[in-house]
Order: C-alpha cells, then sequence, then structure tokens
C-alpha cells in the first residue's frame, strides 16, 4: 500500500499489545503478496498500457496521412471544432498522432508525449462521439503526465541525469519528482472517485436524455452487471479507500467473468485496465487504507522488515553456505525468533547449473550470481559474514573462521561439493572442473584462446590438437559442455577465422558407463546421444580414461591429442565430516539421520550435496538444487519447531520433480516422474525451469534477453578472454 514507516515503540512480542500469531500471518501475507505484485507486475502492465494507447493513436495519424484530403473534409464539415480553424485542428491532431505515440512506447520524455494526447482525447470526446475507451485513455494519459512511465521506460533509466552536467536536466528530473509528490495522490484519489461514480451512475442508468451528457463523464457503459446494492457497496469502498486493492480485484472478476457468461455484455479491457491499476498501485495517501497501514505496520513492525523482537537472548543458528540450501534455509528462518548468521567465502549467490553456459561464452558471470546481502536487505534477523570456515568447534559449539570464533546453538552445513578426480588430483591442472565462477571463466578463457592458437598456427597437427575438445564424464554437465562447446564450433564462430574452418573443430566426450545421462531412462539416454552426434559429438561409453597431460588424454591405451581437457566426471563433498567428526560415505559426504541430523551431536545439521541421506523412497537423495532447497526449508521447520517447543518433523522426505538436461537448441531430455520429454518441448520447458530457478528478477531479464539474442544470431555477445594468458 506503499505507506510510511511506523515509528511506534515495540515490546519483546513483536507489537504493542498480545495479537493472535494468525493475524501477524495474514496481515504479512497481504503485505508481501502486493509488494510482489506491484514490483513485478507493474512494470509490465505499464508496458502493455503504453503500446494500447500508442498504436491506437498511432494508427489513427497513419490514416489521417495516407489519406489526407479526407482528414481536411472531416476536419471541415463532420467534425469541426468551434474554436479552432479546421486546416490547423487537422494538422495538429496529425502531429501528435505520429510524433507522441513513439515517445510514449519508448518511456522518453512521457509527461511531454502523454500531455498532447490527454488535450487530443478529451477534445474527441466532447467534441465528437463519447466513447468509454476515450475516457480511459484520457485518465491513463492523465497518470502519465501526473505519475510519469514505470520502471521499464528511458525516462526511468536516464533518472541519473539529475546528477550530471547537462543544462535544465536536473531541474527537469526535481520537477517530474515534485509533480509526482504533490499530485500522485490527488490523481489516485480522482481516479478512485471516478470509478465510483461510474459504479453508481450504473447501479441507477440516467434517462436516455441525460445519458448522452453523463457518458462524455463516466465510463458507467463498461461496468459490468453486479447488481445494484454490491456496485453502491463497492463504489462507497472506493470512495472511501478501504480495501481498496481486494475491492478493484474483485471488480476485475466480476467484469471477466460477466463476459464469458454473457455476449450481451461485452468485457472492456479498458475498465479492466484501470482497476488493475487501482489493484496495483494500491490506493494512493488520501484513502483510510493509509490509517489502517499504519496502525498495522506500528502493530506488526516486521511487515516493513523492521525487528519484531530483540535478537539479545535468542537461539542462534549458523549457516554455512550460501547455495540453495544455506539460501532456502535462511529466508524460511528470516521471521522466526532467533538470531541467522549465513556465512560464505563469496559474496554472492551462484546458480551452477548455467556455469557451463559461461564456460561457453553463453552467458556472462552476472547473470548467474546475485549479491547475498542484497537478498536479505530486508530481513532483521539474518546477519551474513563473508569468511571462509576452517573448522568447527562441536565441543564449544563455534564455528572457526580462521582465528574468528562463531558461536551457535543450532548448526546447518550447506557447504556444497567440489569436482573429484579419484584420487588423481594430478590431472585437476590439465582438465578443470565446472563448480566455480572462476572455474568457468577459466574453461572460456582455454576455449576461445584454443581457437585463436588454431589461427596463429601453421602446424596442421598442431591445429588439430588445438581444436580437439575432450569432455570427460557423461552425465548432465558433461552432456551439455560438450552440446555446448559443438555449436559454439559449427554455428557460433562460422565467419570469425580466415584460416581454418571451426566446424571442423573435434569434440569428445568420454563416458565410463554403457551410456550417457546414466540417471535419465535408457531411451532419454539414446536420444541424448543421437542428439549429441547430430552436432558432431564424438560419445565413446565404457571407455575409461588412464592419463591426462598438458598434450593430450589416454583412452583405453588410445592416445587422443587434445590442449583442452575438461573434467564433469565426479564430484567430492566439501571437508565438513573432518569438521564435524562425522561418519562419512566414499565421496566424504556426511552420513545424516532420517532429521537430516548428524548421529551424535545435537543440533547440527547438514543438507544439500554436503549429506549422504537416503530420503528419497530409501535411495540416494541426488545433489540437485530442489533438493537442497527441500532439505534447508526442512531444517528450518525443525528449528522452529525446536523453538517454539514444538514437536519437530522427525523424518525428511524428499519429492522428485523431475530431470532436465539440454544438449542444443531445440534438443534436451526431461523426466517428469513418468513422463518423458524430447526435443523442442523439453528445450522450452528446460529454459522456464531455469529461468524460474535464478535469484532475482535482473539476472532473469538479462539471461532471457541472452537467449534471445543467441537464438535469433547464433552468436554471444561475451565471447571475451580474461585472466592469465600463459605463454605459448
Amino acid at each position: 500500500m506503499n505507506f510510511p514507516n511506523a515509528t511506534a515503540p515495540v515490546s519483546a512480542s513483536g507489537s504493542s499489545g498480545a495479537a493472535p500469531a494468525w493475524l501477524a500471518a495474514t496481515m504479512r501475507l497481504h503485505f508481501d503478496l502486493f509488494s510482489i505484485a506491484q514490483r513485478s507486475l507493474w512494470p509490465v502492465l505499464d508496458v502493455l498500457i503504453r503500446l494500447w494507447i500508442a498504436q491506437a493513436f498511432f494508427v489513427s495519424g497513419i490514416i489521417k496521412l495516407s489519406n489526407w484530403e479526407n482528414a481536411l473534409y472531416l476536419a471541415r464539415h463532420e467534425y469541426p471544432v468551434a474554436w479552432l480553424d479546421p486546416v490547423t485542428a487537422a494538422c495538429t491532431g496529425a502531429a501528435i498522432e505520429i510524433i507522441a505515440p513513439p515517445l510514449l512506447v519508448l518511456g522518453l520524455g512521457t509527461r511531454v508525449a502523454a500531455l498532447p494526447m490527454l488535450i487530443l482525447s478529451l477534445v474527441i470526446q466532447f467534441s465528437y462521439t463519447a466513447l468509454d475507451t476515450q475516457l480511459a485513455w484520457a485518465a491513463l494519459l492523465g497518470g502519465y503526465v501526473v505519475m510519469g512511465p514505470g520502471p521499464l521506460s528511458l525516462d526511468h533509466a536516464l533518472r541519473g541525469l539529475a546528477d550530471s552536467a547537462i543544462p535544465l536536466a536536473a531541474r527537469a528530473v526535481r520537477a517530474a519528482a515534485r509533480l509526482r509528490v504533490w499530485f500522485g495522490p490527488v490523481y489516485a484519489f480522482v481516479l478512485r472517485s471516478w470509478l465510483a461514480s461510474a459504479l453508481l451512475v450504473a447501479a441507477d442508468p440516467p434517462v436516455p436524455s441525460a445519458a448522452a451528457q453523463i457518458a462524455r463523464w463516466l465510463p458507467y457503459g463498461s461496468v459490468p452487471a453486479i447488481g445494484a446494492a454490491t456496485s453502491v457497496m463497492a463504489a462507497a469502498l472506493l470512495l472511501s479507500g478501504l480495501a481498496t486493492r481486494y475491492v478493484a480485484l474483485l471488480l476485475m472478476f466480476a467484469g471477466a467473468g460477466g463476459a464469458m457468461l454473457s455476449t450481451a455484455v461485452p468485457m472492456q479491457h479498458d475498465w479492466l485496465l484501470l482497476l488493475a491499476i487501482v489493484a496495483l498501485r494500491g490506493p494512493g495517501p488520501l484513502s483510510l487504507d493509509r490509517p489502517l497501514g499504519q496502525y498495522l505496520k506500528a502493530r506488526f513492525p516486521e511487515l516493513e522488515g523492521k525487528p519484531a523482537f530483540s535478537l539479545e537472548g535468542l537461539p542462534r543458528v549458523v549457516i554455512v553456505g550460501a547455495g540453495f540450501g544455506g539460501l532456502a534455509c535462511a529466508a524460511a528462518l528470516r521471521r522466526t525468533r532467533v538470531s541467522v548468521t549465513l556465512i560464505d567465502r563469496a559474496n554472492y549467490h551462484l546458480f551452477q547449473p548455467l556455469l557451463y553456459q559461461v564456460a561457453t561464452a553463453g552467458l556472462s558471470p552476472g547473470d548467474i550470481a546475485a549479491p547475498v546481502r542484497a537478498l536479505f536487505r530486508d530481513a532483521f534477523n539474518v546477519r551474513v559474514l563473508l569468511g571462509t570456515v576452517t573448522g568447527v568447534d562441536t565441543g564449544g559449539r563455534t564455528v572457526l573462521l580462521g582465528p574468528q570464533r562463531v558461536p551457535y546453538d543450532h548448526l546447518v552445513v550447506a557447504t556444497g561439493a567440489t569436482h573429484g578426480y579419484f584420487g588423481r588430483d594430478d590431472w585437476q591442472a590439465h582438465a578443470p572442473g565446472l563448480k566455480r565462477i572462476e572455474d568457468a571463466t577459466e574453461i572460456r578463457r582455454r576455449l576461445l584462446t584454443a581457437f585463436e592458437r588454431a589461427e596463429a598456427s601453421d602446424d596442421e597437427r598442431e591445429r588439430g590438437a588445438l581444436t580437439t575438445f575432450l569432455i570427460v564424464g557423461g552425465g548432465p554437465t558433461g552432456v551439455e559442455l560438450a552440446g555446448a562447446i559443438a555449436e559454439l564450433a559449427r554455428y557460433g564462430m562460422d565467419k570469425d577465422f580466415r584460416r581454418f574452418d571451426p566446424a571442423s573443430a573435434r569434440i569428445v566426450l568420454v563416458q565410463a558407463g554403457p551410456r550417457v545421462l546414466p540417471a535419465f531412462p535408457e531411451r532419454l539416454s539414446a536420444i541424448a546421444r543421437s542428439n549429441l552426434e547430430r552436432l558432431g559429438v564424438e560419445v565413446f561409453t565404457n571407455s575409461r580414461v588412464e592419463a591426462i597431460d598438458a598434450d593430450g588424454v589416454l583412452v583405453d591405451g588410445a592416445r587422443i591429442a587434445a590442449r583442452t581437457v575438461l573434467w564433469a566426471a565426479g564430484v567430492v563433498a566439501s571437508p565438513a565430516a573432518r569438521w564435524l567428526g562425522a561418519e562419512a560415505d566414499k565421496a566424504g559426504r556426511v552420513v545424516v539421520g532420517p532429521d537430516l541430523g548428524v548421529p551424535g551431536l545435537a543440533n547440527v545439521y547438514v543438507i544439500g550435496d554436503t549429506a549422504a541421506s537416503n530420503a528419497w523412497n530409501g535411495q540416494a537423495v541426488p545433489g540437485l538444487a530442489p533438493a537442497a532447497r527441500q532439505g534447508g526449508r526442512f531444517v528450518a521447520t525443525v528449528i522452529r519447531a525446536h523453538v517454539e517447543d514444538r514437536p519437530a518433523p522427525r523424518r525428511f522426505t524428499y519429492r522428485h520433480a523431475g530431470s532436465l538436461a539440454t544438449i542444443g537448441r531445440q534438443a534436451a531430455v526431461a523426466q517428469l516422474g513418468t513422463l518423458m520429454l524430447w526435443g523442442a518441448p523439453a528445450w522450452w520447458l528446460w529454459g522456464l525451469v531455469h529461468v524460474g530457478f535464478l535469484v532475482g528478477m535482473r539476472n532473469r531479464i538479462a539471461t532471457m534477453l541472452n537467449w534471445f539474442w543467441s537464438y535469433l544470431t547464433f552468436r554471444s555477445a561475451v565471447r571475451l578472454i580474461t585472466g592469465d594468458q600463459p605463454s605459448s
């Protein structure tokens, strides 16, 4: 509702008086839902509104210019304006309709573009034919004159010009801000009152003699048939600004539902748009919702992210690792009466499933990483700490960050895993794995440098070795790497080099088992292999890597000269088991109990890739992001139950949503329970799921734009060679 910060004192219980927990939860849900809706839906709706209005005016202008004689005739005889010369009227109207709409769409000089369009709408409404749509245009354009455009506009992007040396820029930006602050509340009140008046007139339709005049002022013809009593009640609530968002939503549903059930009352999209603005942006300060919101936020300070309780003496929860599991656990505890410390060696959360796209120049690191502090900006009980954990003192209940000690009452270890070389750590220098941003940028450097050196080489044998890329491991990471490298070589750089054809690059995928993607059904594995081979990837199954050095790989006794070798064959857990002195499996994962707790250690939990749990119908829980998230939320539930002295759930159960892997453009495989998908449907599903899992709207938009550009052009904008360049 955009209410100001409350300043009322708060008791330790989180309110000035005892209040039911369900009431606080309900209010929190209300504020969160509308806050999210305003941030995510309003920018999109704003763009759609600007496009709708602009196309209507622009088309009218094009029609006038294409038949200018007819436009002049109409201005003189059919639609004359008493106070304006016909030629001037036609010229002015056409100029506005041609010049202003593009500016409105771009959101550039929006107020300046919207004002003449607003005047033209009113002239058409009062001098020509009265239509509800024209009234809606006037109402929406009036909003742009007063409030300006939303975030997806050039005006919003250029607001930083207030601090520039451009003449008059600072004055223009400040004037726009003052206009919004001074007249924004008035506009919101007038819009509500106008809609309420339309509801009242619709409840008691005017006699025909007065209808024509009233129709010029009120869009009552667009009001859905909801009954006189309901219309009066809704009008009263809108006028007073009480429960405004809910009233607007109910009226929207009534209008849409009435249109679908009755052909006599067509749905008016302009009426729905106006109600959607009220629902998303709220009633404004001149409403009863404002003092009600101030009271609620004073009573429940946590609604604004303010401390609802003192952190002194509360149970201390330390979460090590800001991956999927650690973030999920911290987020679930943000309103629990505990003090949370989230520790990670990096200041960002990394979306590891898309690391291979950074490695193959499809995305930049910033597209798949989000700063951790920004994610918990509004969580007053969550402290983010940058540091590298060196151990855990389970006896003293402290986490060691070198000489620093962080005490805990509940410890959650979510430190993930790294690549493992099955005891051949000497291979790591020649075959980097893919777990960190640094790994991805190093792989990208090696890939792109190989092509550059091939261009400079005069030795055909050396050029062949430079353009041979061997991936060890046929799981999802190996398959996705092989497919991405093949597409990069065959389509992404087809005209970039002069002395050799990048499409001649050799991509080899070596898998120790009988098939690629062994966790998938055999049919999908076969489809994945077929797609890889269609891209030119050589797939070796039942093959054993015997040696890796700077010149290539020994596979089943045969030497493959490859200057770029990538490791996707195995992982090993973090040293958490050693820190805790706990039992570990062969991969170094901590063997946990049914509640993800460490046997013998009270209030110590391990989740994600660091944990060895058989919570998947007796099978091992896979090292996937959904598994880590589910584990993090489960442990948060256990901790919350202990803190609130309630019985805690005793057993974690992993619910497998499905498995996805992509091979290339329009090629992917997906298993969702018993449903199997491949080809384009699986590829689109893969994209939607991965964009949805990304943290932060900026990352989602940037990733979608990069993918869209690459899809249309087969080009990548991030083919940069960075880092130290070793000598040839």
